[in-house]
């Protein structure tokens, strides 16, 4: 096998392993499942992961990575001329690796309680409680991660990496009214959504 088989499909949190495999211009394959068509529970692909889920990296040897943080992090140390992280054991690697994992820990998961209240509660007339603590739970961590920004225009300086890949994909599932107060990271949004080696693959997901 040559090159990454990443398994996903539009809109899903893969978008953000196709857009780091993009500006890290790193060679892969890009397979798109029909959640609807019952790809995600099919049995090759739960042979793949067992979760019945996306985003899944094929390596080159064959081994499986699932999670995004993982796939961002091995992609950026198997590529380091990528520079989708900083160099391993530095304070900005450091820092990197702890927003990744905030906000893949505490935005993408608030997201999709948000999304898919009914998954989160056993009580059949609680998905509305659900969902209204998420939501408010998601503004309250974007505004916590509006204040670490310390560069521009991505999150740590001018250039655009793994944690950018996870926050856009983030924002772009966001309605106005939840990111209204972020206004930094909807700018680092935009400037994903149009650096010239990640735009093709960010239409694709819009």
């Amino acid at each position: 096998m040559t090159g990454y088989i990443l398994y996903g499909y539009p809109q899903s949190g893969s978008a953000a392993i196709e857009v780091a495999l993009a500006v890290g211009g790193i060679p892969h394959e890009v397979r798109d499942l029909d959640p609807e068509a019952g790809d995600l529970a099919g049995p090759d692909f739960l042979a793949l992961n067992p979760r019945g889920q996306v985003p899944v990296l094929v390596l080159p040897d064959g081994s499986v990575v699932t999670e995004i943080p993982a796939i961002l992090l091995h992609l950026a140390d198997a590529h380091p001329e990528s520079g989708l992280a900083p160099a391993p054991g530095s304070a900005a690697r450091a820092q990197h690796d702890r927003w990744l994992a905030f906000a893949h820990a505490n935005l993408y998961e608030g997201v999709l309680r948000s999304f898919y209240a009914d998954r989160y509660t056993t009580d059949p007339h609680g998905a509305d409680g659900v969902r209204a603590a998420a939501q408010a739970y998601v503004r309250r961590h974007l505004a916590l991660l509006e204040m670490a920004m310390v560069g521009e225009p991505f999150l740590l300086g001018p250039r655009l990496m793994g944690v950018d890949c996870l926050i856009w994909v983030i924002l772009s599932w966001l309605g106005p009214e939840d990111k209204a107060d972020a206004l930094r990271l909807s700018a680092l949004a935009d400037a994903v959504a149009t650096d010239p080696h990640a735009k093709t693959v960010a239409a694709r997901h819009s």
